[in-house]
């Protein structure tokens, strides 16, 4: 059956079946799979957010409007049966890395559970070894600090939003993706840039594209669209879909044919520059759709965060006319985000920078010859629920994954689909079929044994006091929660309900470090104990009308702040907070290595009233004074 032999298990192998697969083939398809002669392409990976299989009309999609995405497919290798993880970190994580996300640390979305390892190899890191340019523009979602952060981790360029999204707490306070400010290598720019946010991070990667045309580029283009909020700038682009689909899928659909509309714009670029030949190509998703299921889902159950198809089967394109794939064809062999890098490390000839196992495979071959000589393989996805909670739950063995072969999927370690007679997973098979089970179950122990059993404790710890660091500012979405949620959006701040966490750091040096920690951030300068004034009124358009300028609908709240507590390890300071207070600030000696950060909010009598959500932690340390 599926997956009993030839397992793709790991980079070890990759070569070895690499050559079984173009020896076994056509003499024309070992040409194909032979390194190019030519000098290095360019690549283009576009990734979208919350994007379903079905949520493109060259899928079927009766409504949406695609038309750049559908020639796109009609002049691509497409990949019918292509996965992804069912939310948005982890699969960033495998994608950047070949490897899987419970291998690499980024399986959560919050709680430093989205922080990439140490140490791991990524995408960027690879091409810029070879002599690429490299430049991330977008939504990255593995780390808000060094040395998470994409110019720690192989990117000469960046410009993003908030780590998590538009809105969330690493985001500029009142961000709406309407004329927004945006972080840039690092820090806030001093000014907002105009436009609407897909267009901004689209005009920037053809901006960086143009600036240098002798070395070849990596370009990594993440949007944050069509992920909720869907703020649009005129509420028209959402005209053609009012009446035919619920008011907030609407609003999906548009900022969809939005970034659809950028990819043409994108392609035209190319095209004028005479670079489309000699650039690869790559479109894909980050999970199952958050908002089409309900108009259209391509026969699939379920949606993201979903173990079922529907949660993490996506589209994935791959065009490179200097290659010679720019004809339609359809590969349905199985497929993953994990297998991009070394689909690309082989297509573009590159040497790795330090030694790597991959989980995922070149897929040249497949390429090449969707027919070719293929061995069978076995995948499991996996990702832990429950992220945002006060102890978030670890990866948990047998819950929310699937193990997948061509023909099957055993979801969540008991229930079995034949995809062949069920590709809607409506009938669960596994007492007609208890081999397979066994087989698939096997399968999934050796995963657990060797990846997620393991990364119970991770949690990224970003440094403090290195010698090229400056101020390291924390926030609420990197909390690991002690009680409550984890206020990751700026409504949560804005509510200020009983939530309180502490942040894993490092500090790199003993010394004496000036900590500042505040209930709003610091471009806002509102009082601890009071609101913002007048609110940041939110200039774009949303399905349900925002509240107060707040994306998420939370209206600011004021507390009776009158002190705050800062606990750094077995250290603790307390200080009066005035009723005109932004922040109170704080001097404490700290020694090397890993610490808790824990600062909190207390009313006169000091009784807790929420966490701080917000720190600011002077990135040099000062020697302490014996």
């Amino acid at each position: 059956m599926p997956g009993s032999k030839a397992r793709f298990a790991n980079g070890t192998r990759l070569a070895v079946a690499l050559l079984a697969a173009a020896s076994s083939a056509s003499p024309a398809v070992r040409a194909a799979v032979a390194p190019a002669a030519t000098a290095r392409p360019n690549v283009i990976v576009l990734l979208t957010d919350d994007q379903g299989y079905g949520d493109l009309a060259c899928h079927g999609n009766p409504v949406v409007r695609t038309p750049n995405l559908d020639l796109l497919h009609d002049e691509s290798v497409r990949f019918a049966n292509f996965h992804v993880d069912s939310y948005c970190s982890p699969t960033r994580a495998a994608l950047m890395t070949g490897r899987y996300a419970h291998r690499v640390g980024g399986w959560g979305t919050v709680c430093g559970r989205n922080m990439l390892r140490d140490g791991e190899v990524t995408m960027a890191e690879v091409f810029r070894h070879n002599g690429y340019r490299t430049g991330h523009f977008g939504k990255w979602h593995l780390g808000t600090c060094a040395p998470y952060r994409p110019i720690d981790r192989g990117f000469d360029e960046w410009l993003g939003h908030g780590d998590g999204g538009t809105g969330c707490t690493t985001d500029f306070w009142g961000n709406d993706r309407v004329n927004d400010r945006y972080l840039r290598n690092g820090r806030w720019e001093d000014r907002a840039r105009p436009g609407y946010e897909t267009d901004v991070f689209f005009d920037a990667s053809m901006e960086f594209i143009g600036e240098d045309r002798q070395r070849p580029f990596f370009v990594y283009l993440a949007t944050y669209a069509p992920h909720s909020p869907c703020s649009l700038p005129d509420p028209q682009w959402a005209e053609a879909y009012r009446g035919r689909v619920p008011a907030g899928v609407a609003h999906f659909y548009a900022s969809i044919a939005r970034v659809d509309e950028n990819l043409g714009r994108l392609r035209a670029f190319l095209r004028d520059r005479k670079l489309e030949r000699d650039t690869v190509l790559v479109y894909l998703t980050d999970n199952g759709t958050a908002e089409g299921e309900k108009v259209f889902n391509a026969g699939m159950r379920g949606k993201k965060g979903s173990p079922y198809d529907g949660g993490h089967r996506v589209p994935c394109f791959l065009r490179w006319p200097g290659g010679g794939f720019d004809r339609p064809v359809t590969v349905d062999r199985l497929a993953a985000h994990i297998d991009l890098l070394p689909t690309l490390v082989e297509l573009c000839a590159l040497r790795l920078p330090a030694p790597v196992k991959f989980d995922g495979v070149s897929l040249r071959p497949l390429l090449a010859d969707p027919r070719a000589a293929w061995p069978d393989r076995t995948l499991v996805l996996g990702t832990p629920q429950n992220q945002v909670a006060a102890n978030p739950t670890p990866p948990r063995h047998g819950v929310n994954c699937s193990v997948m072969t061509d023909r099957w999927r055993l979801v969540n370690n008991r229930e079995l689909h034949d995809l062949a007679a069920d590709p809607g997973q409506q009938r669960d098979v596994a007492a007609e079929r208890p081999g397979v089970v066994s087989e698939l179950r096997a399968a999934y122990e050796r995963y657990w044994t060797d990846v997620s059993a393991n990364d119970e404790g991770w949690r990224g710890r970003p440094v403090v006091g290195a010698a090229d660091g400056g101020d390291v500012e924390l926030c609420a979405e990197d909390w690991y929660p002690t009680q409550g949620s984890c206020p990751w959006n700026q409504s949560a701040v804005a509510g200020g309900g009983a939530l309180f966490g502490r942040w894993p750091v490092r500090f790199a040096a003993a010394g004496t470090y000036r900590v500042e920690i505040r209930r709003w951030p610091r471009e806002v300068e509102a009082p601890m104990a009071g609101v913002p004034a007048g609110g940041a009124a939110a200039d774009a358009h949303l399905a349900g009308g925002p509240v107060d300028g707040l994306l998420y609908g939370g209206r600011p709240r004021a507390l009776p702040v009158a002190r705050a507590r800062l606990r750094i390890g077995d250290r603790i300071q307390e200080a009066a907070v005035g009723g005109a207070d932004t922040a109170a600030g704080f001097s404490i000696e700290v020694g090397a290595g890993p610490a808790d950060v824990e600062a909190t909010l207390l009313d006169k009598d000091g009784a807790p009233l929420c966490g701080a959500f917000y720190a600011t932690i002077r990135g040099t340390s000062r020697p302490s004074e014996k």
